[in-house]
Parts: structure tokens; C-alpha cells; sequence
């Protein structure tokens, strides 16, 4: 079985002094007497994932003194894809878990945002201090992100190679019990649900599947070994339907993305020729070489092609984010477009806020599992349900083809409307429980 077969594979690629206490950590896998089913493992904490939300909220607890096991479909961290855009909000969250100086040495702090034209006309540029001296912008790789994240927890944290195929609740309530596909199962007292934008969590709590936002993204990491060229700003070109930016990440790699409409998802494409082929093509006749560029010196490997999605959480329509002892986390509960650059912030904010609660629950006697994940829902709804929204809006504003509402956009929206704080005021999150402490 998978599950069992990555203990024994994972044991192997330790070293002795780290032997003994893996297998003692793993003894508490195995099934306890007087279990109702024998062949179950069973399992205090598990979490699903091992993204951004699911490798925080790991570290997250660890650091509150919790244990807890992550369990990944893939073979390993599934670090493809290029880049991520972490605000002032995202930086907080990664200081709470003793991440954040470690990442900000490797990546360059981002000064502000040039808005042209196709047609190469400069409509605006700001610095993001300009109105607020503490907000932090930088682009960070996502596959650094997560080997940092993973770095910082015991090496038998993460249980590759498990496959979910079924989810229930126990006969007597208390426990959820996960299937996996070689047959194992698990039974979790507590499930935290951080199983991305298609969700089997989110699909068996009864939520809707995410719904397409009708553009698609061409992403990539542009690499210069002798050190890249270009000034800490986003580069931003708006057309109509389509759009495209570049932002330098580090001193030898800058992130590019290309947007564009489509009516349908279309197929996955995985080949880096085609995809390299088809985002160059989109921007052929654009007066912005150093895009094109910029595609040309990517490596294959942070080439992607993602169609857009999001979720909604209309109020008295959307579920709760848990039931019972499960919870939803991230991209799981609420996906959302990447217009604010607020999607994998928001992750590490729910990471945050969630094991805190969880963590308050589980050592005290004033508050059940039950209703910490109710006040992670109710405070957090208030949070990412409105950038949702947002975020989607602004797609379609950006995204537009109507020549009446290019033209709004490109003489009165950009260069006279927006502001440094209407681009930052959705950092400016603070967590409850600072907000206490300062009162």
C-alpha cells in the first residue's frame, strides 16, 4: 500500500540518529486496540495538502507546540510553476511561522508599478511606499516557498504517495475516516482540508465546484545566470482581452505572465514548446520586446498555462467551511483569480488564523474544536469573500474587449483614479488577535 510503502521508502533516506524516533512517531499510525476497525490507522491532526496553505498550517502548529500529518497525492513537493506575489498581509503571515527573513534574503523587495499601453504609452507609475511607508511587495518562487516550508518540519511530517478516494464521517460522529486509493484508511479526529482549487474536501462538504472566470494564464521565469537587467517594479501593458506584466524576483530571475480570454478552458497542455509557442504568439505584435524576451529565456520547467477560476461565498447559500472537526483552507474554500495578488496571501492568512483557534481549542476547556473552526469561518468569510469578488472584477475590467470601456480604463481608471493605496489598502490586514493584544 502507498501509504504504508512511503514510511518504509522514507525511513530508508534517513539518517541513523533520526531512525528510532521516525518509526516512533509512525507507531502511532497503526491501529489501536479496541478500534472499530482494526485495519484503520488513526491519526490526532491530519492535514491535505502539501501546498502553501497545508505546509503553513503544519509549521503553524508545530510552532504552537501540536503535532500534526500532512498527506500529498504527489510522489513529492509538487514545486512546478513559477512564481508568487506575497503583499504586506503575506509577509506577516510568514514572520508569524519563522519564515519570513529567510525568504526575504533571496528575493528582491519590489518599489512600484509602471501601467503602459499596447501601444507602448506609459498611463501611470507609483512607488507602493509612496502613501504608506510599511508595505512590503516581493515575488517569491514557489517552489522555494514550499522546500522552505517543508524545511522547517520533522522529516516524517509528510506522507507522499496518498491518494485520496473517499471521505466519511465515523458511525458515532467523532472522527472523519479517509480511503485511499491502494485501500488504506484513516481515521483523523481532526481534518484540515487543504486540497486546492478542486477540492474532494470541498466537493463531499457539499460546496459548488469552482467556476470559470474566462481568461487563461501563460506564466514563466525568465532566467539571466550573469544577472537580470531590470529595475525592482512590475511592468504592466493592458490591450484588448488580453494583458501582460513582468516583475524581477531575484538578481537572476524575473517573473513574466501573459492573460488572455477564452471562452472555454480548452484542453491541459503540459509541453513547453506548445506553451512557450502560444504566449509568444499572443503578444507578437506588442511594442513590449522584452516580454518576448522574457519567454524565450524561461525553463521549461516554470512554464505554465492555468485557466482561471474562483468561488463565490454568497452569504446564506455557500456551506460553512466545516463541518464538524474537518475545515477548509486556501484555494480548498475560497479560489479566487490572482487580480489582487491576494490568493496565496489570503492561504497563509487562513493558516494563521485557523491553527490559532485550533491550537486555543485544543488546550483549553473553554472553546470545542467545533466552534474554533465556526469563528475561523465567520472571521475569515468577512475577509476573503468581498477580494473575491473583487479580484474578479478587476479581471474583467482588465480583460475587457469592449473598445468604449478600453478606452475608460486606459485615459480616466489608470492614470487619474489609481492610487498607491487603492493598489495596498487589501494588505492592511491584521489578525484578531493582534488587534487585541494592542487593546
Amino acid at each position: 500500500m502507498a501509504f504504508i510503502s512511503s514510511i518504509v521508502q522514507h525511513a530508508k533516506s534517513l539518517s541513523s540518529s533520526n531512525i528510532s524516533c521516525y518509526f516512533q512517531r509512525q507507531i502511532s499510525l497503526m491501529p489501536r486496540v479496541g478500534a472499530a476497525n482494526d485495519d484503520d490507522f488513526k491519526e490526532n491532526i491530519v492535514i491535505i495538502g502539501a501546498g502553501i496553505a497545508g505546509l503553513a498550517s503544519a509549521v503553524s502548529l508545530q510552532r504552537l507546540g501540536i503535532r500534526s500529518l500532512v498527506l500529498e497525492q504527489a510522489e513529492s513537493l509538487r514545486t512546478e510553476g513559477s512564481s508568487i506575489t506575497l503583499s504586506k498581509n503575506g509577509w506577516k503571515a510568514l514572520d508569524a511561522i519563522g519564515v519570513g527573513d529567510e525568504l526575504r534574503s533571496q528575493f528582491l523587495e519590489i518599489q512600484g508599478i509602471v501601467f503602459k499601453s499596447d501601444v507602448g504609452k506609459v498611463l501611470n507609475s507609483f512607488g507602493f511606499k509612496d502613501e504608506d511607508k510599511s508595505q512590503e511587495l516581493r515575488v517569491v518562487e514557489r517552489r522555494i516557498l514550499l522546500e522552505t516550508l517543508a524545511s522547517k518540519l520533522p522529516p516524517d511530517a509528510i506522507s507522499f504517495s496518498s491518494k485520496l478516494s473517499k471521505i466519511e464521517t465515523s458511525e458515532n460522529g467523532s472522527n472523519t475516516l479517509l480511503q485511499f486509493q491502494d485501500g488504506t484508511r484513516l481515521s483523523a479526529e481532526v481534518v484540515i482540508a487543504c486540497d486546492g482549487v478542486w477540492s474532494p474536501t470541498a466537493k463531499w462538504m457539499g460546496f459548488r465546484q469552482p467556476k470559470y472566470a474566462g481568461h487563461i494564464a501563460f506564466r514563466g521565469l525568465g532566467y539571466f545566470p550573469e544577472g537580470q537587467p531590470y529595475e525592482p517594479k512590475v511592468n504592466y501593458t493592458y490591450g484588448r482581452g488580453l494583458r501582460a506584466g513582468y516583475v524581477p524576483a531575484s538578481k537572476t530571475k524575473v517573473y513574466w505572465f501573459v492573460m488572455c480570454n477564452s471562452s472555454s478552458p480548452g484542453p491541459r497542455i503540459t509541453d513547453p514548446s506548445i506553451l512557450r509557442q502560444q504566449a509568444k504568439e499572443l503578444v507578437k505584435d506588442w511594442p513590449v520586446t522584452d516580454i518576448l524576451n522574457l519567454i524565450n529565456l524561461t525553463a521549461d520547467d516554470t512554464l505554465t498555462r492555468n485557466p482561471l477560476y474562483d468561488r463565490w461565498l454568497w452569504p446564506l447559500i455557500s456551506p460553512p467551511p466545516s463541518i464538524g472537526r474537518t475545515v477548509l483552507v486556501g484555494d480548498a474554500w475560497h479560489p479566487m483569480t490572482p487580480n489582487m495578488g491576494q490568493g496565496a496571501c489570503c492561504a497563509l492568512e487562513d493558516s494563521i488564523v485557523l491553527t490559532e483557534k485550533l491550537a486555543e481549542a485544543m488546550k483549553s476547556k473553554n472553546i470545542s474544536v467545533e466552534d474554533a473552526f465556526k469563528a475561523y469561518g465567520s472571521e475569515r468569510w468577512r475577509r476573503v469573500f468581498p477580494l473575491t469578488v473583487m479580484a474578479n472584477r478587476v479581471g474583467a475590467l482588465s480583460q475587457s474587449e469592449n473598445t468604449l470601456i478600453c478606452s475608460v480604463r486606459n485615459n480616466i481608471i489608470l492614470p487619474k483614479l489609481l492610487k498607491p493605496r487603492t493598489m495596498t489598502r487589501h494588505a492592511n490586514y491584521e489578525f484578531e488577535q493582534t488587534k487585541r493584544n494592542k487593546h
